[in-house]
């Protein structure tokens, strides 16, 4: 199912759920940075970009119905 054929209400809630993903990564990211765990931080990078992967789709094509 591509993101054309989604309701603009789904899409709403899509959006927020991966926009709170995000705000997750901020958080992990922030709480590696203050352990100096390097593990986590990397890891939470990795999350942080693959929650923009997911996003530049949805919001690309945010007003097409």
């Amino acid at each position: 199912m591509g993101v054309d054929s989604i309701s603009k209400k789904e899409k709403r809630y899509h959006l927020v759920g991966w926009l709170l993903f995000l705000v997750c990564a901020v958080f992990f990211i922030a709480q590696s940075l203050t352990d100096n765990n390097i593990l986590g931080l990397s890891g939470s990078v990795i999350f942080l970009a693959g929650c923009i992967a997911f996003l530049i789709p949805l919001v690309g094509n945010w007003h097409k119905e």
